[in-house]
């Protein structure tokens, strides 16, 4: 059975709050699997809460798609669907995209020293096909790039869809036929902010991060 803590309390957070995001992490990243029972007395014992603030967390789940109630069978986690997955990335990658023009114009040398020190990095992972250690570098170079904007309400947002995009990036890198031409896109992005050539910053990017939720929708079919 896996262990089930609440995170650090926060003042500021209700109880529910704190459940919700300790439940919704253990399903995102794999320690509930779909099909997994969330009985209440069980899971308000096991986080020390009662059930109230536990059924509210559950409601929340259910709205964000993660969990459904099943007749004779009470709350379960849900699979991800193709749908589900398409939809995530497409609303990550507009938000992504919202955030160019910003980058580009408050783009630093220190940025785009920073950004270079990641793909430095990343360069000889790509020559081993290190998928597993390239999968958390690749994400960190794009958290970091979009950091460069300074809008931290697109930031937050794209921060929730994130959460989905960890689980699944890495089958997508490794689904990736074309790894060393995604990493020399990678360099050729840093290029064109330190160029402030938005249009072709604009015109990579969207081919980019499309070609990457592709690749992800085409891993997860086959795995169907």
């Amino acid at each position: 059975m896996v262990p089930m803590t609440l995170g650090p309390a926060v003042e500021s957070k209700p109880i529910r709050e704190i459940a919700y995001e300790t439940l919704k992490h253990a399903i995102i990243t794999g320690d509930l699997p779909a099909g997994s029972r969330i009985v209440e007395t069980e899971y308000a014992e096991r986080m020390h809460i009662s059930r109230t603030p536990l059924r509210e967390a559950l409601r929340k789940l259910e709205r964000d798609g993660l969990v459904e109630y099943m007749l004779r069978r009470g709350v379960v986690v849900r699979a991800f669907t193709i749908a589900d997955v398409e939809e995530i990335y497409t609303i990550r990658n507009a938000l992504e995209m919202l955030t160019l023009p910003a980058i580009v114009a408050n783009a630093t040398e220190n940025d785009i020293r920073s950004l270079r020190a990641i793909l430095n990095e990343m360069d000889p992972l790509t020559e081993r096909d290190d998928v597993a250690a390239l999968s958390p570098r690749a994400r960190q170079f794009h958290t970091q790039l979009t950091a460069i904007s300074g809008l931290k309400r697109t930031i937050r947002a794209i921060e929730g869809q994130d959460e989905y995009i960890t689980r699944f990036s890495a089958l997508a890198i490794a689904k990736e036929d074309r790894r060393a031409a995604a990493h020399a896109e990678h360099h050729e992005l840093v290029n064109l902010v330190e160029r402030r050539d938005l249009e072709g910053f604009t015109r990579l990017m969207s081919k980019h991060i499309e070609r990457s939720k592709q690749t992800c929708l085409e891993a997860l079919a086959s795995r169907l």
